[in-house]
């Protein structure tokens, strides 16, 4: 049987989350998978980890530059929020599939653009959602459809993550909501847990066109940021599932996000990080561990071979682009008092912290609550509607 001819990957964006890509194309190529690394393109230097997984590769500051010297067969985008839609586009433009970073724009409006754009172009364009590559998520939606758990009541999620100063001095846009009018709508729902959001939304089937009756959103900071760092949102869906996520970078012990899916005759809680899935129904539980479909894997394979679907087609995040919408609309987030928040210096660098806040979010994912809603005495009603 004759070896695949390796499909060229460029990476554009090596530093920070784009570090992470480098070192994936690493493994994917070590592992045999038919891929080969073409170029990178990073308007920064590469550092020594950078250069030594590289190789003699071509690097460029300049996209267009590298999709001329290389045309590559697939681009990973891994660069700021607002900068997606336009380097996205410029790959598909030269004949380049794309893996585009979470999320895929900061407006509905860009999205629409993208979208639009890359049906000109006939190219492929996964977003890099990674926890819907994981099989827990396919299993989780086949007992919901079996009535294992009975009727679904509603999905919740919850996100208990630890940010310090460094994790917003990383880069000019990080916890902005724009900069000099250019919208960058980066925050907790919209970028590190906007996987809880699209996870939900795809154990749904809301994903797509079909679009979503209702979204809220409460948008808190404790950090001196303009973008959310403590935040929860009750949406309803098309079908009539409400879905509440309620996440925080604040947390006083940082945890693995989860979702449960609440039923008439018991519960279904996914960790889409590791696959673990844990049924509890009838006053007995059980886990099962799953395996995850790697997007970049997955791309190339559908490059090869237009029948093998894609995990997350840009099509398919269409519903979560109206959360990212409504967030982007929403007031300024409230701040949250001096007295209920406390600076944590322990650490190499200072962060902030909401005391009781790991079990406010689990409470919101158990009641399908949102904060407003939990008597919480920082937590007044700001939330933004959007309804269709």
């Amino acid at each position: 049987m004759p070896v695949p001819i390796p499909i060229p990957v460029v990476l554009v964006g090596v530093h920070g989350h784009g570090r992470w890509h480098l070192r994936n194309i690493d493994r994917l190529i070590r592992s045999g998978a038919p891929m080969r690394l073409a170029g990178i393109c990073d308007p920064q230097p590469l550092g020594s980890e950078e250069r030594d997984l590289a190789g003699e590769v071509r690097v460029e500051s300049r996209l267009d530059d590298l999709l001329d010297a290389v045309r590559p067969q697939v681009t990973v985008v891994c660069t700021p929020i607002h900068t997606h839609a336009e380097l996205g586009l410029a790959a598909a433009t030269a004949g380049s599939h794309v893996l585009l970073e979470k999320p895929p724009t900061p407006t509905l409006a860009d999205f629409e653009r993208l979208s639009a754009g890359l049906a000109v172009t006939g190219r492929s364009c996964q977003i890099g959602f990674q926890s819907l590559g994981s099989h827990a998520v396919p299993y989780t939606r086949a007992l919901m459809a079996d009535g294992v758990i009975g009727e679904v009541l509603g999905i919740g999620a919850a996100g208990a993550w630890q940010r310090d100063a460094s994790y917003y001095a990383r880069a000019p846009w990080a916890g902005r909501r724009s900069i000099d009018g250019v919208q960058i709508v980066d925050g907790a729902l919209t970028n590190p847990f906007a996987h809880a959001t699209a996870t939900a939304l795809a154990l749904d089937g809301a994903t797509g066109e079909e679009g979503l009756r209702e979204i809220q959103v409460e948008l808190f900071r404790a950090n001196p940021i303009e973008a959310d760092d403590t935040s929860c949102l009750r949406l309803v869906t098309r079908r009539g599932t409400t879905i509440t996520v309620a996440v925080t970078l604040c947390a006083e012990r940082a945890a693995e996000p989860y979702l449960i899916v609440h039923g008439t005759r018991g519960r279904i809680v996914l960790h889409y990080e590791t696959g673990r899935v844990r049924l509890e129904r009838a006053g007995r539980v059980t886990t099962t561990e799953h395996a995850a479909t790697d997007l970049l894997e997955n791309l190339v394979a559908h490059v090869r071979d237009p029948d093998v679907p894609l995990v997350a087609p840009v099509a398919a995040t269409r519903a979560f682009m109206q959360v990212v919408e409504t967030v982007r609309l929403a007031p300024e987030p409230a701040e949250v008092s001096s007295e209920n928040r406390a600076l944590d210096r322990s650490g190499p660098h200072p962060r902030y912290v909401v005391p009781g806040i790991d079990a406010t979010v689990a409470r919101a994912a158990d009641e399908l609550a949102l904060f407003s809603e939990l008597d919480l005495p920082w937590a007044h009603p700001t939330a933004a509607v959007l309804r269709d």
